[in-house]
This record gives structure tokens, C-alpha cells and sequence, in this order.
């Protein structure tokens, strides 16, 4: 009982320090904070069109962090967590957390530093880990010219870019050095150029994740700052960094996995859209990014954010109303080179447009678990788990798109994954003919979608008649798990005492001292409790 205290108490209270090999392997559920959950667990209505906090809260999302591990993500990503702008705005409340005014100071709109810290302890304790957002770029005004008094720690007109909008992104000075926003909320660029904003903002993000033990961070803005400010604020962060970088071209994109781990991988997610928001959409252009990115970003996709929605994006089913292709295209992030990011509210069919649109508070939909969308989720992080158990390389292999000789369909190849996409609709029958599947000769599959089985031809190849528009993901059985849960009566391999598994996994995920006295316990341990 002491040994099993001890370990507790590690998972609870230890910083994991993510590095990006160790995100690799994580499905992240993206989240507003001010519209996910409240602390007391009521559903107040929240009109998004006034933009408006809402009532979401840290608490609230402890209190529903069952909800999300029980569709297999085990990492989210939360708003930014420092104090904003107060009161109204030509644009509402800063109930989003982008509009910086204070960033040594939490938004106690959302809790205090002990519901935050509890936060991560939570997470931590459930091996899953913690993304914050956090805005470098600038800081928000409430009028022109702004009370640069108000901001903190960078209180000084001299802090800051002189007065500019971006109105010419071909510009990249211009990009990089004058102001977003507009005169109503301008959003202060601050001068990255000056050494102490640069030292300031380095010992920032260092106190930030130690403070509150943050696995990862999400970097909003990162093409608005240069370059070379980002690979000592990386290293200052001590772990994972992904950013955003809001462009469609790749050789654009590229350079920012230079100097930052990951990027948000924006340059797929315009032809995703593209391909399945119409039955007419062009599969071989996704194809075709997905190849470029490869060749040009740093580690290729790997580690990449792949994404259908996000905050700042309609979400899919306000473009696109056939439940078919939404299913095609929600399938995408979970089955090629990147790390699959679900914005919170795809899986209850939420269909906001554009910002503000898109905020919606989840706790109108009650957190029913037993919906299409939901289950869909589940499976697909079962689906890509159960591949990685089975396939060692399966994180460091890239994607390959194999023939299937139709235009509207697509054949993604990860093994021992197939993936069969169509952009046909709910209408359609599709058909998948893939000579070149690399199965084994007549080796027994199932579509982890259906539970349906079926085998390999002769060849390895895979001859597929499906129904309804619908996506499937072909797998062997013997890459299933009967623990898993992912078809588990159909699999036939077996898996390591549940409890055994559970602490290896647990030990890939805290720090090299405490996976060691993980490992020592374990060892003199039969490991019932």
C-alpha cells in the first residue's frame, strides 16, 4: 500500500516535461475553456452571438475530464489562461483569452492557481497531459491610441511596434511588425526586437509551465513574430511547442518547423475541407499537400497538428450537412502522420459558423455519450492505439496514398492500417479496389468502424464494396487487442495484465527519475492493490 501511495503521489504531483517525441503518440481534445463546463456543473444559457463569458471554468473541466478520456484522448488544449481585457468591448468580453493585458496574472474568469494547478494534477493522475495557449505577439487595447499603461509587464509605448495595420501579408516586416486587430480592439504588437521584451517574455513561459506543471505549448500568432525569436522561447518553454502559422503553402509553412517542434498543419487542413465539404471536392490535392509537407517540414508531418475545426474556423457541418462526408472528414486527422486534434463539440454534431458562431457552450448538449459522432471518435482513438501497439514504427512511418481507381475515393496507408475515404456522399455506394493493400496473402481484416470482417485477397490486396458514403479503417485482426476496444471480440492477441500495462504506459509518460522508481516498484510488485 505505501509503494502504491508513493506512485500516486507521483502521477499527481509531477511535472511530465513532455518532450515532442513523447506527443507522438497523443490524441488532443481542444477546448474553450469559458464554454466547456461550468464548476457547479449547471447549464446557463450562453448566446454566442453576444460574446460573453459564459461561465466555463478549470473546476469544470476536472469535473469532466471522464468525458473526455472515455473517447481515448489523453491530452487537452485550453484556452490561454492569463488576464485579459475586463468589461465590454465593439467586439464583447475576452471570454476567448487572446486579448493579453497582464501576463503575469491568471483570468480569474476561469479560477484560481490552485483549480489550475489541480487541473494539471488531475490530468497527470489519469496519464493525459496539459496544453496551454499562449499569445506572444501582442497585447489588446480597448481604444486608439491605447492605455499602454494598462498592459503588464510591458507598460511602455516604447514596448511596442509603432502604430501599423497588416494590410499586406506578401510583406513579411509588415507581417511581422505592425498591429492585427483593427482602431475598436487593436492588438499591440510588441517589439520582439528588444532584448529585455525578449528576456521578459523568456522567463515568462519558463515560471508558466513549471508553475502549473504544463506539458505542451500551443503558440497563437507565431508567423506575426520573426523567426529567431522562436528557438530560445522554445527552449525557455522546456517543452513541446506547436504553433500556429495560419497559411495555405507549404514551403511557407516549412520554415516555422524549423524553429518551433510542431506547427498547426493549416496547409492540409485548406484541401481537407476542400475535398469533402462537396462530392465534387479534389481528394488528390489533399493527397498532394500531404506529400509536399512530407518532403518540407523538419520531421516531415510527424507531430504536426492535424485538424477538421478549430476556434477560429466554421465549424465542417455549417459548410457541409451530409453525414457522410462529415464522417470521411473527421476520420482524416486519425489516420496519417500527425497528432489528431478534436475540436470539443465535433463529436455532438455542433454546426456554429464562423466566430463567434463556433464557441458554442457544450454543456447545452448535456455530454451525451451515446451519439454517432461520438462513438465514430472513440473508435478511430481505439483504432489508431491498437496500431501502434501492434506496429512499432507506426509513429515513424509516413503515410503513403495508394490507387484505388475511382476520383472520389482514397486509399491512406499506414500500417497495419488501411484507411478507405470517400467524398461520394450518404447517397453513394462506393467501391475501393487496392492491388497494392500489403496485407498478407488472404490475412483476415476487419473495418474497426463496423466490426465487419472480411480478408485479403492472394495478393495482400483488398477489393472493398461500401455503403452509404461511408468511411472505413481496414485493420488485421491479429493487430487487435481483446483488452482494447476497438472490435475486441474479433481480435486475436491477447495483451499484458491490464494493471502492468497500465504502469508501462504511465512510466513512458512522467519524467526519467520517477519512471525509474515507477519501474523499481513495479518490479517487487505483483501489483495487487
Amino acid at each position: 500500500m505505501l509503494r502504491l501511495a508513493l506512485l500516486t503521489s507521483l502521477l499527481a504531483t509531477s511535472a511530465f516535461a513532455a518532450t515532442a517525441d513523447q506527443w507522438r503518440n497523443r490524441a488532443i481534445y481542444q477546448l474553450v475553456t469559458d464554454r466547456f463546463a461550468t464548476s457547479d456543473g449547471s447549464s446557463p444559457s450562453c448566446d454566442t452571438s453576444q460574446r460573453q463569458y459564459c461561465g466555463g471554468t478549470w473546476k469544470g473541466i476536472v469535473n469532466k475530464l471522464d468525458y473526455i478520456q472515455n473517447m481515448g484522448f489523453d491530452a487537452i488544449w485550453i484556452s490561454p489562461i492569463v488576464a485579459n481585457v475586463e468589461g465590454n468591448t465593439s467586439y464583447g468580453e475576452a471570454f476567448h483569452g487572446y486579448w493579453t493585458q497582464d501576463i503575469n496574472s491568471l483570468n480569474s474568469h476561469f479560477g484560481s492557481a490552485d483549480d489550475l494547478k489541480a487541473l494539471s494534477s488531475s490530468l497527470h493522475s489519469r496519464g493525459m497531459y496539459l496544453m496551454v495557449d499562449v499569445v506572444v505577439n501582442h497585447m489588446a487595447g480597448t481604444s486608439d491610441p491605447p492605455n499602454y499603461s494598462a498592459f503588464q509587464p510591458f507598460s511602455s509605448q516604447s514596448n511596442f511596434h509603432t502604430e501599423c495595420f497588416v494590410s499586406n501579408y506578401d510583406n513579411q516586416t509588415e507581417v511581422e511588425q505592425c498591429w492585427l486587430g483593427d482602431k475598436n480592439v487593436p492588438l499591440v504588437d510588441l517589439n520582439t526586437e528588444d532584448d529585455n521584451v525578449v528576456s521578459t517574455m523568456n522567463k515568462w513561459i519558463s515560471t508558466l509551465v513549471s508553475d502549473y506543471s504544463v506539458d505542451g505549448v500551443r503558440i497563437d500568432t507565431v508567423k506575426h513574430v520573426r523567426k529567431d525569436f522562436w528557438p530560445d522561447f522554445a527552449k525557455s518553454a522546456g517543452v513541446f511547442t506547436i504553433g500556429e502559422v495560419l497559411d495555405n503553402r507549404t514551403d511557407y509553412v516549412a520554415a516555422y518547423t524549423q524553429v518551433l517542434d510542431s506547427v498547426l498543419d493549416y496547409p492540409t487542413w485548406f484541401p481537407l475541407v476542400a475535398a469533402f465539404q462537396t462530392t465534387s471536392g479534389n481528394l488528390s490535392a489533399l493527397a498532394a499537400t500531404v506529400q509536399q509537407a512530407q518532403g518540407s517540414y523538419k520531421n516531415g508531418q510527424f507531430m504536426t497538428g492535424s485538424f477538421l475545426e478549430n476556434h477560429d474556423q466554421p465549424r465542417f457541418p455549417s459548410l457541409c450537412q451530409d453525414n457522410a462526408l462529415i464522417k470521411n472528414a473527421m476520420t482524416w486527422p486519425f489516420v496519417q502522420d500527425s497528432v489528431p486534434i478534436l475540436y470539443y463539440g465535433q463529436e455532438q454534431s455542433y454546426a456554429g459558423g464562423s466566430d463567434p458562431a463556433n464557441r458554442e457552450a457544450l454543456w447545452l448538449s448535456g455530454y451525451v455519450e451515446n451519439k454517432p459522432l461520438v462513438t465514430h471518435i472513440k473508435t478511430l482513438n481505439a483504432a489508431r492505439k491498437a496500431a501502434i501497439a501492434a506496429n512499432s514504427n507506426f509513429l515513424t512511418t509516413g503515410v503513403k496514398f495508394l490507387q484505388t481507381g475511382s476520383e472520389s475515393t482514397m486509399a491512406v496507408s499506414k500500417s497495419p492500417m488501411l484507411t478507405l475515404l470517400t467524398n461520394g456522399g450518404s447517397s453513394s455506394t462506393p467501391s475501393w479496389t487496392v492491388a497494392d493493400a500489403g496485407f498478407q496473402a488472404n490475412e483476415e481484416l476487419v473495418d474497426v468502424l463496423t466490426c465487419n470482417k472480411m480478408n485479403a485477397d492472394g495478393n495482400g490486396g483488398v477489393t472493398v464494396q461500401g455503403s452509404g458514403g461511408n468511411p472505413q479503417v481496414l485493420m488485421p485482426t491479429s493487430a487487435l487487442s481483446k483488452a482494447g476496444t476497438a472490435c475486441s471480440d474479433l481480435a486475436t492477441s491477447g495483451q499484458a495484465s491490464s494493471a502492468h500495462s497500465w504502469v508501462e504506459g504511465a512510466a513512458n509518460s512522467l519524467p526519467v527519475v520517477a519512471a525509474l522508481v515507477l519501474a523499481a516498484w513495479a518490479s517487487q510488485s505483483s501489483l495487487i492493490v
